[in-house]
């Protein structure tokens, strides 16, 4: 094991360590660690002193304190960047659980229950600050079960910074409830001109007391050396350059227009201050960058949105478009914009990826101090320099990064990057929905966390490892991050505040390092401002070092909480008016500070399509704000608009107004009670829509193990069940449960069985006939069902019957007494022939049926030619040669007639079919002659079964399946409660795909989903009135998730009734359980037995039986069915009792007569056709759009289609269902019929010119459309989302107006929808996805993947798709207006060459799988290790080969299922005709 000293010339302020690296404190170190074990403390400490070390031994010892005990660390960063970082750290150095959150990771707020497991699983956490800030305000977690809180950089704990607002919570828990707080910072006095009021402020904020080293002094600097200072000044920047002229600005400039959406005013600004400070090539750099992302996506939103054939693979077009299909026009000021920008490219873009400066820039093209700066770099530069440059604006930060390296002068000295923060403008969008910020080249928006890491990761590198040496950064690389000590740090910008000097000053902390500051000749304010830091610092830390445990006054007199040149804190009224509003029922605080971000958190959910700007509230007022809410919320008219109190400052009046927001919309249960806009994410939350706590089915194994109902059990009371074949009593059934009447009608019989009587023996014969009777069936099943011996007891008994319909006990001994049947024929005559059972003793256990003696034939005969006994002598000699095996001699006697029989094949399916699912399998018979041989009558026992017994057993499987079948679906509506669903509806839902039957409940499965989806929505639409489809969706989410249905079903117990067991009975398993009592079995019926299948089976079983109530009662009946087991559906009552309309009708709008007609609706309230048909864009505070109907429409059209889909093909399965339903209701089909059926992009209401135009383009060619393109090709279309938005709204207005009448709107749907319906089908062509893959796999290719790439690369969003064979790109980069489409017309290009022999991409000339894989058929390798962890993606060569035989297997296993139940239809047909 490595051991290095912590706080070495070379340690960073968290060494960068190994896993199997320990790092030992030293005595500072420990000084401050002891001091922290009593109190509350901050540790005022250098960079690179090793606080994190000291925070470790601090984390060590409170987890083993008793009060530590279910409760957590929490350790607080204010950086993303610094929490990896901290996470790592901590993780090498303890064995304790780290979890670690930030923004970047996949966790919404609103994902109440995953935050509380990550907790409970948790011993550490790492994360912002604001983060911990919003779990404590929304109840997720609370401050008394923490235990010690560590504050990274605790100098930010002060006014409105999200560490001030976690100690405001920690304020308000009690005393002996809070935890321990350690603070660590090397800039605790942010104010020097009151450096004691600074300490008693931040102490105050933080409960805690700031400390210095005071034993260990020497050791402290002698590990944290200071770094010579020195002033580098430079000349101001000149007027004129030696420069392009004219430059890009000039040129711009001229043709500056409105009619472009570009920022022209900001971008003057920043080109000025670049200008200024780096030079004239560095701000037209950064012009070049952002106007071009600009223009590119201006360009691309003229031809994505627009065109709906918008697709490109290298130049050339896909299909050939449409005749009247014209380019669109491009505003001419654009196109000149974009001509400059292409004259200039030379200077400023090389194409690369990123972008990278193209050519020399001359010192002549650089400011004054751009050339000190080189002057400084090769001052002090050595082979292992490392260095950073600290600048104050990210624009700043790129340009000079990229032009350093392209610097003659440095040339093969330095090699540089930027590294700037994530930008508070990361991620908006402009008003055309795209990302306005683009990510240009320049970095302006800020980095992503992911690029931040890289740039840190090469930063540690070597140069000649090929690192970086030089970092131009913000003042994210001011604090934290764990860089390697620089020999040299300056400050190319000036210095503003005290924390600022001190925190960049620590990234020089070698021995032989330089800290430099650049000033301009004649600023003296900002030299004076540096020699003043410079000259206070010592005095400034004497303040906190000499003081002896100082005490913390509440309230001290001589605080400050501002910065030198800041604003001054809060006003003490405006902080005196404040409010706390706290939820009772969950502990949720709304605080000022958190008001704003929660109703922007509210509107940001709110859907938007690309052509609406995203729903933002607006604020205005100075002193007295006032807050607008966006129109898109479903608010009545006069909570749309909150006008706050009067404040003392601007920003107060805002957080107060948005405080009373957030009030009122909580009460009108926009907020939940956790004050979140949404209960769940993803289906995660821990309650459903109606707040019901969900039960933890986390720990559920994959395969469960339960007891389900069964009804074979014998118990001390038996039951007589007649079976009758064809009206003919046939046999008896006796076993312990009286079971339910059957009737079965199989292969052309019908079978009945009714419970008769319940049996009495004599006590001192039972056990004995018991016996007999076991023995009697033991026979049965062998000879006429499994073929093989019945080990263990069965549960129940197969018995002949007397003329009344009692036990034959005289045939029953006959049988006991010969099981084998008897060598006496004399009984035998030719009325047996066809009925009577053999047995040759030569193949015992293979029942045959006599068909004739041949009295002329002994087994001495010869065999006539032709025969396959012919080749033999003898019949003799045949028997003898086919029946000898080395244990036995064959028996062959040759005194007797030789006998002809048919072989008997056994029935061991419980096969059979509900009255509902009768099929004609007549044309899948194979009409083939029985199966005959001819054998010695010596040979052959008569067995003692009679003809309507041996019917019987052949059927006995069946009839013992649906009895069980009927036995689990009555117990299941009898103690759920559940309304009266059909029989056979429930059973087939309680079916599992594990029983290999013909049928199962997966069809049902798919429709119970979308009586699901409608059910929950229209309640939840009801519900929440307030809530906008955003908060709806997620809503939804939460209550029809898998999880949900997962924890309800436990619940209820549903696993009870589930049958799981296979058909095949080759082993009989109506048997007792082989470790149970047998005696035990007869005194006490146990009706239970233990089974084991998925736990998914469980999900799909809820909705199946959802599915099944809604074929038997419809909506009134799925309602009542989904309120018994536990769904979120409003309770039992139906919608027309639950829900009503006004009276009086309202206005019709005459614009809308023919719209009325068209659908065959007239609708009762005006109001709500207008809602149907208004675009987002077109709301005022009057109205509201159509998002919330669009919703409710979209649940409809599913259901509507998914119900003809289910009655129109009822032998398609769950898969051919789902993908014709997709088919049906996806955008391009219901956009085809909205235009060309209903014509309502005539009728829609849009306010917006680009949505306008772009329906305009699409609507030539969806007019062309037909029934059959859309269902099959328009996966290659891709419409306005308005166009079937507005149809599913239509849909929606229509089911609220009729007072929620399903049925009176599934007429409409089906009516408007027709031309679909006639065409739609279940057996379509793959998607071209799909069929690549599949093709793929049958060709056995495995090295097959999809490549994203982008065509742009200053936009940095993948739009283009290829798909790569054995390494060559066959087909693409292909680009359309979305990623999903690129995607398909990649798969079907690809496909076409592919699949042809002749071109030179061929897969026969790629690809050569076959030979390899035959080639290692010899080789013996290890098994794989488990994947199941790792994501599957088709942008792999192994996730594109495992999805594609994923999808060949389920191709496959529809054939098989099918020739398998016709197999076994056909041979219990043949055995049966044969009787």
């Amino acid at each position: 094991m490595t051991v290095s000293n912590f706080g070495a010339t070379t340690a960073a302020t968290t060494t960068h360590v190994s896993v199997n690296e320990t790092i030992l404190p030293r005595k500072y170190q420990e000084e401050i660690f002891r001091r922290a074990q009593d109190h509350n403390i901050i540790a005022a400490l250098d960079t690179g002193s090793g606080k994190t070390l000291i925070s470790i031994l601090l984390i060590k010892w409170i987890v083993l304190q008793p009060s530590a005990v279910g409760k957590v660390v929490v350790f607080l960063v204010p950086k993303v960047a610094l929490v990896e970082q901290q996470a790592e750290f901590i993780t090498s150095q303890t064995p304790l659980r780290v979890r670690k959150f930030h923004g970047s990771l996949d966790l919404e707020l609103s994902d109440r229950a995953n935050w509380k497991s990550s907790f409970e699983k948790a011993d550490v956490v790492v994360m912002t600050a604001q983060i911990f800030l919003n779990i404590l305000t929304h109840s997720h977690w609370s401050i008394d079960k923490v235990s010690l809180i560590i504050f990274d950089e605790c100098h930010h704990t002060r006014k409105n910074h999200a560490y001030n607002g976690i100690m405001r919570e920690y304020f308000q828990a009690h005393p002996t409830e809070r935890p321990k707080v350690f603070g660590m910072t090397a800039s605790p006095i942010w104010n020097p001109k009151d450096a004691e009021g600074s300490l008693l402020t931040l102490e105050k904020n933080l409960d805690a007391t700031v400390i210095a080293v005071r034993e260990h002094v020497s050791e402290l600097l002698e590990n944290s050396p200071r770094p010579v200072e020195i002033i580098q000044e430079y000349f101001p920047p000149p007027d004129n350059y030696l420069y392009l002229n004219p430059s890009l600005w000039d040129t711009l400039s001229l043709f500056q227009s409105d009619d472009v959406d570009i920022s022209w005013d900001k971008l003057h600004m920043k080109y000025h201050v670049t200008r200024n400070s780096l030079g004239p090539y560095s701000a037209d750099l950064f012009i070049y960058h952002e106007v071009r992302a600009r223009v590119n996506q201006l360009l691309l939103e003229l031809d994505t949105p627009d065109d709906p054939f918008g697709v490109h693979e290298d130049g050339m077009d896909i299909d050939d478009p449409p005749a009247y299909r014209v380019a669109p026009s491009i505003p001419a000021a654009l196109e000149q914009v974009d001509s400059i920008l292409t004259d200039f490219k030379p200077f400023f873009d090389d194409s690369s990826t990123p972008p990278a400066v193209p050519i020399p820039v001359p010192l002549a093209w650089c400011t004054p101090k751009v050339k000190a700066l080189i002057e400084v770099l090769l001052a002090y530069h050595t082979p292992t320099f490392h260095g950073i440059v600290f600048v104050e604006q990210r624009q700043v930060a790129a340009c000079l990064a990229k032009v350093l390296s392209k610097i003659p002068e440095l040339r093969g000295r330095i090699r540089c990057a930027e590294l700037v923060g994530h930008g508070g403008g990361h991620g908006t969008r402009n008003k055309g929905g795209s990302n306005a910020s683009a990510a240009s080249a320049v970095n302006v928006k800020g980095m992503g966390l992911a690029r931040q890491q890289d740039t840190v990761k090469l930063f540690r590198k070597s140069y000649e490892e090929g690192g970086l040496n030089l970092l131009v950064a913000t003042s994210v690389a001011e604090e934290g991050l764990d860089f390697p000590a620089c020999d040299l740090v300056i400050r190319f910008d000036p210095l503003h505040h005290m924390v600022g000097y001190v925190q960049s000053r620590g990234r020089a902390r070698t021995k032989t390092s330089t800290f430099v500051i650049m000033a301009q000749v004649g600023h003296t304010s900002h030299l004076d401002r540096y020699k003043t830091f410079q000259e206070i610092e010592p005095e400034l830390k004497k303040v906190y070092q000499a003081r002896e445990n100082p005490t913390r006054p509440a309230s001290p007199e001589s605080s400050s909480d501002s910065e030198e040149g800041e604003l001054e804190e809060d006003d003490p009224e405006d902080l005196a008016a404040r409010e706390r509003y706290i939820v009772p029922s969950t502990g949720a605080v709304l605080t000022y500070g958190s008001a704003i971000g929660l109703i922007n958190y509210l509107c940001s959910l709110i859907p938007h399509d690309a052509y609406t700007p995203p729903a933002m509230p607006k604020y205005s007022g100075d002193y007295a704000a006032a807050l607008e809410l966006p129109s898109s919320l479903p608010l009545p008219v006069d909570h749309l608009i909150y006008r706050g109190p009067t404040r003392n400052s601007k920003r107060e009046a805002k957080r107060a107004v948005a405080f009373m927001a957030v009030k009122a919309l909580h009460k009108l249960d926009v907020f939940d009670d956790y004050l979140l806009p949404s209960t769940g994410s993803k289906g995660k939350s821990d309650y459903d829509a109606d707040g019901r706590k969900l039960p933890d089915v986390s720990e559920l194994p994959d395969i469960m193990s339960v007891s389900v109902q069964d009804p074979w059990t014998l118990g001390p009371r038996l039951r007589m069940h007649v079976i009758s074949i064809d009206g003919e009593d046939s046999a008896g059934l006796i076993t312990g449960t009286e079971l339910p009447a059957i009737e079965l009608s199989s292969e052309g019989y019908t079978i009945t069985m009714r419970c008769t009587d319940e049996l009495m023996f004599h006590p001192e014969e039972e056990w004995e006939t018991l016996q007999m009777l076991e023995e009697f069936t033991k026979m049965g099943t062998w000879f006429c069902i499994s073929g093989r011996p019945v080990s263990l007891p069965i549960t129940c008994f197969l018995v002949p019957l007397t003329e009344h319909n009692c036990i034959d006990f005289e045939a029953v001994k006959l049988v006991v007494d010969e099981p084998y049947g008897t060598y006496d024929w004399e009984g035998v005559t030719e009325k047996d022939f066809g009925t009577k059972m053999v047995m040759n003793c030569n193949l015992y256990g293979r029942a045959q049926i006599l068909h004739n003696i041949r009295y002329d034939l002994t087994a001495l005969s010869v065999p006539p030619p032709g025969s396959r006994e012919a080749p033999c002598a003898t019949y003799q000699e045949y028997f003898v040669q086919k029946w000898t095996r080395k244990s036995r001699e064959a028996f062959v006697p040759t005194d007797c007639p030789l006998i002809e029989i048919h072989s008997l094949p056994r029935a061991p399916s419980g096969l059979y079919r509900p009255a509902s699912r009768h099929q004609d399998i007549d044309k899948y018979k194979r009409h083939t002659a029985p199966v005959g041989s001819i054998v010695p009558q010596g040979a052959c026992r008569a067995v003692h079964f009679s003809r309507p017994v041996y019917r019987a057993f052949l059927f006995l499987p069946r009839i013992c399946r649906r009895a069980t079948d009927v036995y689990r679906a009555r117990e299941e509506r009898l103690q759920l409660g559940l309304p009266p669903i059909d029989d056979d509806l429930l059973i087939e839902g309680s079916t599992l795909p594990t029983t290999n039957a013909a049928w199962n409940n997966q069809r049902l499965e798919t429709l119970g989903d979308s009586v699901l989806k409608l059910t929950c929505t229209v309640h939840i639409m009801n519900k929440f009135p307030h809530r906008h489809e955003g908060q709806l969706s997620q809503l939804r989410q939460s209550s029809i998730s898998n999880r949900t249905l997962l924890a309800r079903a436990k619940e209820i117990g549903l696993e009870r009734f589930l049958t799981s067991e296979a058909q095949s009975l080759h082993v009989w398993r109506y048997t007792i359980p082989e470790d149970s009592d047998v005696v035990d079995c007869l005194t006490q019926a146990k009706h239970t037995v233990r089974r084991e299948y998925p736990r998914r089976s469980l999900q799909d079983c809820m909705e199946a039986t959802l599915g099944a109530a809604f074929l038997t009662g419809g909506i009134d009946m799925a309602i009542r069915t989904g309120d018994t087991l536990g769904l979120s559906m409003g309770g039992p009552l139906p919608w027309s009792l639950r829900y009503s309309r006004p009276p009086e009708p309202s206005l019709i709008p005459p614009l809308f007569a023919d719209l009325q007609a068209s659908i065959g609706y007239e609708f009762h309230r005006g109001e709500l056709l207008v809602e149907a048909i208004t675009h987002p864009s077109f709301t005022t505070s009057a109205g509201s759009s159509y998002q919330r109907l669009e919703f409710l429409g979209d649940a409809v059209i599913d259901l509507v289609i998914m119900r003809h889909l289910f009655q129109q093909f009822p032998d398609a399965t769950s898969g051919q269902l789902s993908a014709a339903r997709s088919r049906a209701v996806c955008g391009p089909t219901l956009a085809s019929v909205a235009v060309n059926r209903l014509g309502l992009h005539k009728h829609l209401l849009i306010n917006n010119v680009e949505l306008s135009t772009a329906i305009s383009r699409h609507v030539p060619l969806l007019e062309t459309l037909s029934p059959e393109d859309a269902i099959l090709r328009g996966w290659k279309y891709d419409p306005p989302k308005a166009l079937s938005d507005v149809l599913e709204s239509l849909v929606g207005a229509v089911l609220v107006d009729s007072a929620y009448n399903f049925e009176k709107t599934a007429s409409v749907v089906e009516v408007v929808m027709s031309d679909v319906l006639a065409v739609l089908t279940t057996n379509l062509p793959r998607d071209p996805v799909s069929e690549l893959m599949v093709w793929a796999a049958t060709e056995g290719c495995k090295r097959i993947a999809f490549q994203k790439s982008q065509s742009n690369a200053e936009l940095r969003r993948n739009d283009s798709v290829s798909v790569v064979v054995h390494e060559h790109v066959v087909a693409g980069p292909i680009t359309a207006s979305n990623l999903s489409l690129s995607k398909g017309l990649a798969a079907e290009r690809a496909r076409a060459i592919l699949g042809d022999a002749s071109h030179e991409m061929s897969l026969v000339r790629l690809c050569d799988c076959r030979r390899a894989a035959e080639e290692r058929m010899d080789i013996c390798s290890e098994p794989p290790g488990d994947q199941t962890s790792q994501k599957v993606t088709d942008e792999t060569e192994e996730g594109f080969a495992s999805i594609a035989m994923q999808k060949l297997e389920e191709d496959y296993s529809l054939v098989i299922d099918a020739v398998e139940e016709v197999e076994d239809e056909l041979n219990d047909e043949i055995a049966l005709t044969r009787i």
